[in-house]
């Protein structure tokens, strides 16, 4: 009896020691939340704010080194709160919608699209930090390797997703930086993007414990109860990182010793300036055409080989009919057209005698449309033209932009017409195949509106170029870009050094013509030039102000945009090779597959522990 009554004493005391414990758990865990939840939304809306003013229009480009520290502190404390992803989705997404505030201005239609991409984009700091704590406190991978790799193999995937969008790298906040960015030759923009990580992430771990409280991560009773420097295994990923920095600045330098450019085609980039936007009148033609011929008289004088117009400024199409159609099936095709304008040799004539007046081949941004057996086919292209050829070739776009271009899923989803403005086209078709195209010796290859912005896409246009014809390499790139809908924004900016980051992973010069701006002439080095010659097209109208003589404002640096104007310059040709181009976007899609394996075993239970 005595036994019995003694056992359940015992048993009454240890239940009553676990309702204590657990009890206290509770507590803890409540005031944990409580913190936690105030400290990730801070660190969140900390880290938008850093890296909103890293990128333009801001462009303080030396606070990307700590954009990501408020985050990877988040990854390094041990203890997550309940209401901590909830915290940086929200603090995210105010950074996002700041950033990619300039797609409210082409339509009303955009504010949705701005909306849906911030969101969307916000999700990927979630994501970010949960995979990144399952590698640090799962797996127990460095954080100075598993940040890097998590933040790198998301920006693979984010360029590759729904048609993927490929702005704002962490790499491209350090475009004037040359040094650091020319292992994007090796490993495309990725490899800045993951140095840049990876140091935030070594200084992520000298943050001392007694700051992690001061910021409301953690509570006072937790983490070392000494004060202590850095353990041996926080040395080593500082050392390591060190290294790593090092190695990355000293191949910058080597790589750049190496340049020898020499002197390619002269070259007049065509800026007319034209805004666009669905809620205003559009421009006469004649007014958009006659513009530009008269930028391009200007530009004769300077004696160009090749001219560029930029992206379907050349107003009228260019009609084709492929196959043997006759007149009736034409009209049945397209009611609004006469037969007769598909074999109309005008267009085609127009663009061969202005070739012939310049004394310089050109290259037209133009809507080519084609009528075949089924149905009518509409490509937005590059037309070559060449003044003893005439029409040489054509390039048609083929990465389209999504409820600018086309629908997507329109034939089963017609009411996605809703989110476009153009809600009565069938929107444009996409090319198959790169073109090059070849004129007094040098191989050419264009690239169309923000095709510039896709690596893997201009890194596949080049070597498939390359590989044409017996190895021949491209010698430079061409980008006509209408960056009017956006009205004189950052966009144009951002659109601008997004692309210088091409040049640089291809050892390929870049010459963008842009409607608005900003057109430029970028070398292998990724240094955007400033022109031999900068031809103001409004001087006269802006009679009482001196002319404009360069592509940037002396008095703040920074680029002109919004006005007519021709720029006239030599294209620095580079006979180094690019290891990008050779084996594409495999260290990006390794940490990509190391990304998806960590997250993969997110759910899996956790070994039991005594």
């Amino acid at each position: 009896m005595a036994a019995g009554t003694m056992k359940e004493k015992r048993q009454e005391a240890d239940r009553s020691v676990r309702e204590i414990i657990a009890s206290a758990r509770s507590v803890r865990k409540q005031a944990t939340a409580r913190v936690g939840v105030l400290g990730a939304l801070g660190m969140s809306l900390l880290s938008g704010l850093l890296l909103w003013l890293c990128f333009t229009p801001v462009n303080a480009s030396p606070l990307a080194w700590i954009a990501p520290l408020p985050l990877l502190l988040l990854v390094r404390i041990e203890q997550r709160t309940h209401w901590m992803y909830a915290a940086i989705y929200a603090g995210t997404l105010v950074s996002q919608l700041a950033m990619l505030q300039w797609m409210r201005l082409g339509d009303p239609t955009m504010y949705l699209a701005w909306a849906a991409l911030a969101g969307y984009l916000a999700l990927y700091a979630v994501a970010f930090v949960a995979i990144s704590r399952v590698a640090v406190h799962r797996w127990s991978i460095p954080l100075v390797l598993a940040a890097p790799i998590v933040w790198t193999g998301f920006e693979f995937l984010r360029a590759h997703l729904m048609t993927g969008f490929a702005w704002y790298f962490l790499a491209h906040s350090q475009y004037r930086w040359l040094e650091l960015i020319q292992i994007s030759d090796l490993v495309g923009a990725y490899g800045v993007s993951f140095v840049i990580v990876m140091s935030a992430s070594a200084l992520a771990l000298m943050v001392p414990h007694t700051w992690l409280i001061r910021l409301r991560l953690v509570l006072a009773s937790t983490g070392p109860t000494t004060a202590s420097g850095l353990t041996l295994s926080q040395l080593v990923q500082v050392t390591a990182t060190l290294a790593l920095f090092a190695a990355t600045l000293g191949y910058g330098y080597v790589r750049r010793s190496q340049a020898d450019f020499q002197p390619g085609p002269r070259v007049a980039l065509i800026q007319g300036n034209f805004t666009a936007s669905l809620r205003e009148e559009p421009v006469e033609p004649d007014e958009i055409y006659l513009t530009h011929l008269r930028l391009n008289s200007y530009a004769v004088r300077e004696q160009p080989q090749i001219i560029v117009w930029p992206e379907a400024m050349f107003p009228w199409p260019l009609l084709s009919v492929s196959g043997d159609l006759s007149d009736e099936q034409l009209r049945e095709l397209a009611p609004a057209v006469k037969p007769e304008m598909w074999k109309d040799l005008t267009v085609r004539s127009v663009l061969a005698e202005e070739s012939q007046r310049s004394g310089a081949a050109l290259i037209y941004g133009i809507n080519a449309v084609e009528a075949n057996e089924h149905g009518i086919v509409t490509h937005n292209s590059a037309a070559f033209v060449s003044p003893t050829e005439g029409l040489a070739g054509r390039y048609d776009k083929m990465h389209l932009v999504p409820f600018g271009e086309y629908i997507p899923l329109l034939d089963v989803l017609p009411w996605m017409k809703s989110f476009s403005p153009y809600r009565d086209a069938g929107g444009l078709t996409p090319g198959k195949s790169a073109a090059v195209f070849q004129y007094g010796g040098w191989r050419l290859a264009p690239i169309i509106c923000f095709e510039d912005t896709v690596p893997h896409l201009v890194r596949s246009i080049v070597a498939a170029g390359s590989e044409s014809e017996q190895g021949a390499p491209i010698d430079f790139l061409v980008n006509i870009t209408n960056d009017g809908w956006f009205h004189g924004s950052s966009e144009l900016d951002q659109h601008l050094i997004t692309a210088s980051f091409r040049a640089v992973e291809c050892r390929t010069p870049l010459i963008r013509a842009v409607n608005t701006g900003i057109s430029a002439v970028i070398d292998g080095d990724g240094a955007i030039r400033e022109p031999d010659q900068f031809i103001d097209g409004d001087a006269r109208k802006n009679a009482d102000k001196p002319p404009r003589t360069s592509a940037r404002d002396p008095k703040t640096g920074a680029w002109y945009k919004q006005l007519n104007a021709a720029l006239i310059h030599t294209i620095p040709l580079d006979s180094r090779r690019s290891l990008y181009v050779r084996y594409g976007d495999w260290f990006a899609l390794m940490c990509a597959g190391a990304t998806l394996m960590v997250a993969s075993t997110a759910f899996l239970p956790r070994r039991a522990t005594a």
